[in-house]
């Protein structure tokens, strides 16, 4: 059993709902009903009541509820003697980047701090929820995402706070073979699930403003960039890429850019940290990474 399973099945029985308790675990409702339903198939069996409103726990599980309470409890003052524990051993830091940023960005970030005797810099991967979800078990102390240019930075009011660190853009590329096909009524597309942030961002902002009459038809779909990177080049389709990811082969004329014709979408690139108080190394590797600029601004 882990201990954000444990939080989770709690979250539901403080907030009364699986609503309110995706509000408390800072998930959008369908990704923390998907969490629910991975725990109870781990399990194998229906922890709630979801007939009955508040949720509750099934009949004969709900006396367990004061085990997990002090199993949670328990399990959060054992992991934070550990943390301590490791931080007086050894200087570390750990950060979790978007998929679409790590190649681009998780570099950057282990130079600028190798200089300023970190022993070790651990880097995760993980989807925009994903990331999220490893600050909130603080397995991290920040991480580096993808976010849209109108989208507010985070303040230390909320229960994040966040800094931009530069910009973006993700720009219609294809290899220069099918270059024509951009101008065709129906477009072969490699796109994203629906589901990730890059496939939001597709469908809220880019299919938008496709030119009047266009349609497009899914040749392959991945939620991972470096993957869409190597379909693109196959030439099997037109890919919406961050620039940063593809400059070196629109530089080598491998891709080409296509947004004279097709929309392109700007997007900052932001590091987002707990608002909760933090240690004193934590907060000078933040001081030190918002001071010192990770990337190159890309511009159009």
């Amino acid at each position: 059993m882990r201990l954000e399973w444990i939080d989770d099945i709690l979250a539901v029985l403080d907030g009364g709902s699986l609503a309110r308790a995706a509000e408390r675990r800072l998930l959008t409702q369908s990704a923390f009903t998907r969490r629910v339903r991975l725990i109870e198939d781990n399990v194998g069996v229906t922890l709630f009541d979801r007939r009955r409103k508040p949720v509750t726990l099934m009949s004969g599980i709900e006396a367990l509820e004061p085990d997990f309470r002090d199993l949670s409890a328990r399990l959060h003052k054992l992991r934070h003697q550990m943390q301590t524990a490791g931080e007086k051993a050894a200087r570390s830091v750990a950060f979790v980047c978007q998929h679409a940023l790590t190649t681009t960005v998780s570099p950057q970030v282990v130079r600028a701090l190798s200089p300023e005797g970190e022993a070790t810099v651990r880097v995760r991967s993980g989807n925009q929820d994903e990331c999220l979800m490893h600050l909130i078990s603080k397995e991290v102390e920040f991480a580096i995402m993808y976010a849209l240019p109108d989208d507010a930075p985070l303040e230390p009011g909320n229960a994040f706070e966040s800094v931009d660190l530069g910009a973006d853009i993700l720009v219609p590329v294809s290899t220069p073979g099918i270059r024509a096909k951009a101008s065709d009524p129906v477009l072969p597309v490699i796109g994203y699930p629906s589901e990730v942030f890059l496939g939001q961002v597709f469908a809220q902002r880019v299919n938008p403003q496709l030119p009047t009459g266009t349609a497009i038809t899914t040749i392959a779909e991945t939620a991972l960039t470096l993957a869409m990177v190597q379909l693109a080049l196959t030439g099997i389709g037109i890919a919406w890429l961050p620039q940063s990811l593809v400059g070196d082969h629109l530089t080598q004329g491998n891709l080409v850019r296509l947004d004279s014709i097709l929309p392109k979408q700007p997007l900052i690139v932001r590091m987002v940290r707990l608002a909760d108080p933090r240690t004193e190394h934590a907060e000078r590797v933040w001081q030190h990474l918002t001071q010192h600029p990770l990337l190159q601004t890309v511009g159009d």
